[in-house]
């Protein structure tokens, strides 16, 4: 089939592209804006690939969206473009309203435009799957509570809200228009090529230059973690097989604090980078507690069971695993979050 995939040089989206190709199934069209979250590098390969092409299209460009869309006509678009950086969302929410509900309206507008052009086969296997997140619930006060997928939106940051209004302008689209969608809402993602500035890598390159390991707050706020390999094939099954109207809660089953998560990194790297920075005897010694951000949710929990039980989709890593993988992949590859550190890799994103 022809699936159209949206932040496909993304965290996320790169993973789900980088199976797709080594499957060498379908035919595939990357679009991504290619910005700074962007990185072609994420996906090595894709342009010696037979099945796979790429176009730097900004999904805030309703024209050209709608030029890419039309011109591929797509079985299924999966969509996972979007400003996702919560203390950026903080500073500068403007972005995020632009790039995730404008961004994803015009996207819309554009697949039930290309879903009108199609014959009656093609429309039967269409999906618009769009992918997003548990952030969107808000906030967990129970202890043993969980997402549902038909828990209640509450979203706490400027990012959450605008990934609610977005999930919410998709379901509109398939009720109002008969556009067949279907959603996902996952937990915290890690693995490799995840952006530096997010918590685990983050945590990992500081700890490496000997930098401080700032952890908000006393650190107790809990998050599942989804390794990325494991969501990347979940998206794959949902945007394959799921039903469509359908919400998939897409969860690790690994709940862990914040603070239990940079000590876990600091452990792994004794025994896989023991050559510590000068003047630093143990990674532990350097965190240090920071102000918590406005708004910080303090836990959120995903109950998987519904796409474990329909698709039978489960997660293959354990925190322990993934995480053991993930700061490997980090001290195997300095030369990818090195160019990302300097700025090197927006390069290819300019064109030079």
């Amino acid at each position: 089939m022809k699936l159209l995939i949206t932040g496909g040089a993304g965290f996320i989206g790169s993973a789900v592209v980088r199976q797709l190709m080594a499957e060498n199934v379908h035919e595939l069209l990357v679009l991504d804006a290619l910005t700074y979250a962007g990185n072609l590098e994420s996906i090595p390969g894709y342009d010696q690939h037979p099945r796979v092409k790429f176009s730097k299209t900004d999904l805030r460009d309703a024209e050209a969206t709608r030029a890419a869309v039309l011109r591929f006509q797509p079985d299924i678009i999966m969509h996972l473009a979007a400003e996702s950086h919560v203390d950026r969302s903080i500073e500068g929410p403007r972005e995020f309203l632009e790039t995730n509900v404008m961004g994803t309206f015009n996207l819309l507008q554009a697949a039930r435009e290309s879903y009108g052009q199609l014959d009656e086969h093609q429309r039967k296997r269409f999906r618009f799957h769009h992918i997003s997140t548990d952030e969107v619930y808000g906030d967990l006060h129970g202890t043993a509570d969980l997402f549902t997928e038909n828990t209640p939106y509450a979203p706490s940051s400027p990012y959450s809200a605008s990934k609610a209004a977005s999930d919410h302008l998709v379901r509109a689209w398939d009720r109002t228009y008969g556009l067949p969608t279907v959603l996902t809402n996952c937990s915290n993602n890690y693995g490799s090529y995840h952006f530096p500035e997010k918590l685990i890598p983050h945590m990992i390159l500081n700890a490496l230059a000997g930098k401080f390991l700032p952890v908000y707050g006393d650190g107790s706020q809990v998050r599942d973690w989804l390794y990325v390999e494991d969501h990347a094939r979940a998206l794959i099954e949902v945007a394959l097989n799921g039903r469509v109207g359908e919400t998939y809660n897409i969860g690790g089953h690994n709940e862990v604090k914040n603070i239990d998560v940079v000590t876990a990194i600091c452990g792994i790297l004794e025994e896989l980078a023991p050559e510590r920075p000068a003047g630093v005897d143990r990674y532990e010694e350097l965190i240090t507690y920071v102000q918590d951000r406005p708004g910080h949710d303090m836990r959120y929990a995903i109950d998987a069971s519904k796409i474990q039980r329909e698709l039978g989709w489960r997660p293959q890593e354990t925190f322990e695993t993934g995480l053991r993988k993930t700061v490997q992949w980090y001290l195997e590859n300095r030369a990818w979050w090195e160019r990302v550190m300097s700025g090197e890799y927006q390069l290819t994103r300019l064109g030079l």
